[in-house]
């Protein structure tokens, strides 16, 4: 989304919030955790001026020293404290109760802890979706200490954002919503969240770096920060030193300190009027799975370059499928847009409306492509289940075994699918190529196999190969391994 269209859209969105004057633009940063057992999230602060909204903006230019800063945004931060209900049939230290029958469900009563911030003068609060998902009761505890029940208005598990509502007595502070995208290496940033518990705790520090990708998800392009953020600190605001929030507290590296993320806000303000309005977000989905192309796949693929996203699957009956796309393309363009590499996709993928019709840009057998994909509505994951480990052997570091009818139904998979990997060696060529036991291997060397004399037969079909190139499904998705010897 273009940044005209993205500053129309959050105009829009809080001209339709009761008492909305006109919208801060400004940069915003915040830093995230996960760690210790407590939820991480991310949060949006929407910026007001004029009218009943109190904007908290601090003056322009460096302070002496943050304590005015910290003075004016603490008032547009919250606690929130949940309560999730676990449910169990029986344990190891808890025996069902004879009167209600061997096997009756227990309720366990679990606490949790996290921050948000204002982002209207009614009462919409942003939080992280892990801080709230699950939860029977939410409540919110304001710097003045005026407690709130508060309601899950939305949430987006895949970004880890949600949208909370309290009904306050008067009018709230609201925090300045500012541009990310601005946002620069080096700048100061402070944190503000109730970090263990203690509420209202201000910390600082810079922007370490910018679209750090750390393997939380689809989605990642998250700022590292330095700024000292702990569990509790969740859903929390980062603020820039002219007192917008530039990113929302979302995850932390276990014992590492001054390492900390935080989502941009930029990404949080395109997903706010969804979330209000239907207490979910809709994504665009071609149905495909892609891995990024390493030096090893390139050079089995015969690719020049390493630019673009390797298609490993196609779902069948998807968009993708029925515009043709194939697995081993290489998707290099979706809508006039390149795909330099593999984590530029699902964002862009995901940010086209549903039904839209647009051209994708393909590598086949080394020649260009040029398809039209009407893009669909994305449905929700699903998982399967993996096999037992056994010895590996073969100058691969490979044991295979062939697919029997249990293991097969154990798996949900069809006799014959493929081969399954049973076992890897460490250090063999297999296991620097990330294979694991209960990977199932459907091809070699772009050749289907169903057996494990089909496997072996084509992996020696040139002896002096260097290279063996497979196709392997591992929990319900297919990716391509590039096997190479020393």
């Amino acid at each position: 989304m273009g940044g005209g269209r993205m500053w129309q859209t959050c105009r829009q969105w809080f001209a339709r919030r009761k008492g909305a004057a006109a919208l801060i633009l400004a940069t915003l940063l915040v830093g995230g955790l996960l760690g210790a057992g407590l939820s991480v999230g991310l949060v949006h602060a929407a910026a007001q001026s004029g009218g009943v909204a109190r904007a908290v903006v601090a003056p322009a230019g460096s302070p002496q020293s943050f304590a005015d800063l910290a003075e004016k945004l603490s008032p547009s931060v919250v606690n929130i404290r949940v309560i999730k209900v676990e449910r169990l049939s029986g344990s190891l230290f808890v025996e069902p109760r004879e009167e209600l029958g061997p096997g009756t469900p227990h309720e366990f009563r679990q606490q949790g802890a996290g921050s948000g911030f204002i982002i209207s003068e009614d009462g919409l609060i942003v939080t992280t979706n892990h801080v709230v998902a699950g939860a029977k009761e939410v409540t919110v505890t304001l710097a003045t200490r005026e407690e709130y029940p508060a309601k899950i208005v939305g949430r987006d598990p895949k970004t880890d954002i949600a949208l909370l509502k309290i009904e306050p007595r008067g009018a709230l502070p609201v925090a300045a919503l500012g541009d990310s995208d601005r946002l620069r290496v080096g700048e100061w940033v402070v944190a503000i969240g109730n970090p263990f518990g203690l509420n209202n705790t201000v910390t600082a520090g810079i922007v370490s770096a910018k679209g750090r990708v750390i393997g939380a998800g689809p989605y990642d392009d998250f700022i590292q920060t330095d700024t000292s953020i702990n569990p509790g600190n969740s859903g929390g605001p980062l603020f820039n030193l002219q007192g917008e929030v530039v990113g929302i507290s979302t995850a932390i590296i276990r014992n590492g300190q001054g390492i900390g993320f935080a989502l941009p806000v930029n990404l949080v303000k395109r997903l706010l009027p969804e979330l209000e309005a239907k207490g979910e977000v809709t994504r665009g989905y071609l149905g495909v799975n892609i891995q990024a192309i390493t030096p090893e796949l390139a050079k089995s693929l015969n690719l020049k370059d390493k630019k673009g996203a390797l298609v490993a699957d196609v779902t069948k009956g998807s968009p993708a499928e029925s515009a043709g796309i194939q697995q081993g393309d290489v998707i290099i363009g979706v809508d006039g847009k390149e795909i330099a590499e593999m984590h530029s996709l699902p964002p862009l993928v995901a940010a086209i409306p549903v039904g839209k019709e647009v051209a994708v840009r393909i590598l086949r057998d080394g020649r260009e492509q040029l398809l039209q994909v009407t893009v669909g509505q994305m449905p929700r994951e699903r998982t399967e289940t993996s096999a037992p480990a056994e010895p590996a052997q073969g100058k691969w570091g490979l044991a295979l075994r062939d697919l029997d009818a249990r293991t097969a139904q154990r798996l949900n998979l069809r006799v014959g699918e493929g081969v399954l990997v049973a076992g890897v060696q460490p250090g063999s060529p297999a296991d620097r190529a990330g294979l694991r036991p209960g990977d199932l291997i459907l091809e070699v060397n772009r050749q289907k196999v169903t057996s494990v004399k089909e496997a072996q037969a084509e992996a020696r079909k040139d002896s002096s190969a260097k290279s063996l190139l497979l196709l392997v499904r591992r929990d319900g998705a297919s990716l391509f391994a590039a096997l190479e010897l020393k």
